[in-house]
């Protein structure tokens, strides 16, 4: 039998041989640059020295994770690293699921390419365009918004220098840049769902809500089930590049975040083995959330990530 198996094994390897090939170089990419760099975090644990090598520097054991945890700065990190995530998780994470079912509404294709086109263009600017367009937008010196509230005979506000704006800047930016992007998988989804359902919902009486709710809306669960327990895998990635540019000292503190800490102390200071810590404490975390949301998921009757 186990004869049998592995030649039925070869011949499937032979057959397929192509796409194989063609997976390869993907194979590759993943094993040097994701699964063999994992053997740095190892340096999490040593007092790494770069002219002592990886192997000479000395092992300091949980040294650094304790440091960190006892740092001032961390509750401070903490906080604002949480705030944000749940801003992107409760604002960011439906849009694109509420632009694609809005999409598929539409029933004019040249008119929903259009749109389609239009919301996906943000996602190709890069974050100092971003932040440019939002320093335009919003400073008190010849900026859009404030000059309107001038006319308007309202006092100007220093919205990039205030703690109370500094979230809710940045959450808007994430959300006009990526949510277009984001869409592209659910319109995928929802390309797959059988016309003949909402034909037969239209002859029971069902009106465009009823059929949105009870058809539009199922297909899209497993979906946004998946991407959801894949986002907790980020969640306190909250982005290093556009946090550092509308970081400034009047708002440091709402702003700054592990990853901008990260870069300060493992870039700019040379301490890599406290900067490894850090990056592990925040995987071990996402780690954790996306183990329990895929239990629940598969406890609750879904698919779930594996």
């Amino acid at each position: 039998m186990e004869h049998k198996l592995k030649g039925n094994t070869s011949k499937l390897l032979i057959r397929d041989r192509y796409l194989y090939f063609m997976l390869l170089p993907g194979v590759i990419y993943f094993l040097l640059f994701k699964y063999l760099p994992m053997w740095g975090v190892l340096i999490a644990f040593k007092n790494y020295q770069p002219f002592l090598g990886f192997n000479g520097s000395e092992w300091v054991g949980l040294k650094h994770f304790i440091r960190f945890f006892n740092e001032p700065t961390f509750t401070m990190l903490f906080k604002n690293t949480i705030i944000l995530a749940v801003y992107n998780l409760i604002f960011f994470f439906p849009m694109p699921i509420l632009i694609a079912l809005m999409l598929n509404e539409i029933g004019r294709q040249w008119y929903k390419r259009f749109v389609q086109t239009i919301i996906y263009f943000p996602h190709f600017f890069s974050w100092v365009a971003i932040v440019g367009v939002a320093y335009v937008l919003f400073t008190t010196e010849g900026g859009a918004v404030n000059e309107l509230l001038e006319s308007m005979g309202m006092e100007k506000i220093n919205i990039l220098a205030s703690e109370q704006w500094f979230r809710t800047v940045v959450t808007s930016e994430v959300i006009w840049k990526e949510t277009g992007w984001g869409t592209i998988i659910f319109l995928a989804a929802l390309s797959g769902v059988d016309p003949q359902l909402y034909e037969a919902a239209r002859m029971d009486g069902a009106n465009r809500f009823r059929q949105l709710w009870h058809i539009t809306f199922p297909a899209l669960r497993s979906v946004i089930i998946i991407l959801f327990i894949l986002r907790l895998g980020n969640f306190l990635d909250t982005g290093f590049e556009q946090i550092y540019l509308m970081l400034n000292a009047t708002n440091r503190e709402v702003g700054e975040v592990f990853d901008t800490y990260v870069y300060s102390v493992g870039i700019l200071s040379g301490q890599f083995s406290y900067s490894t810590a850090i990056g592990l404490f925040k995987s071990a975390i996402g780690l954790i959330l996306v183990v329990t949301a895929n239990h629940l998921a598969r406890r609750f009757g879904e698919e779930g990530v594996y």
